[in-house]
């Protein structure tokens, strides 16, 4: 099972991020609860946080090639769908071969 991939990512103010995936779903997440604990205190230097891109290698919401996060798990926060709820609606089913 594979996730959608993002496609556009943008800062849209400190923390916030607007997300768009190639089946269409998009908005904006929140990542002020871990802004500046551990790798995340990079944010903090120089506005960073705006440097934001997506990892043509490993399709991941990146800063640098040290600071990601995984584009899968904020797709569920924008559905607001947990993993093994995503996993029964997009599974393959033997019916449908």
């Amino acid at each position: 099972m594979e996730f959608p991939a993002v496609i556009k990512v943008d800062a849209q103010s400190k923390y916030k991020l607007c997300l768009e995936y190639n089946d269409e779903t998009s908005g904006i997440i929140d990542l002020s609860d871990i802004a500046g604990k551990g790798v995340f205190k990079w944010w903090e230097q120089d506005d960073n946080f705006f440097k934001v891109y997506i990892d043509k290698e490993s399709g991941a919401i990146a800063w640098n090639t040290q600071l990601d996060i995984c584009p899968d798990s904020q797709y569920l926060k924008l559905r607001q769908i947990s993993y093994e709820a995503y996993k029964v609606k997009n599974q393959s089913h033997a019916s449908s071969i």
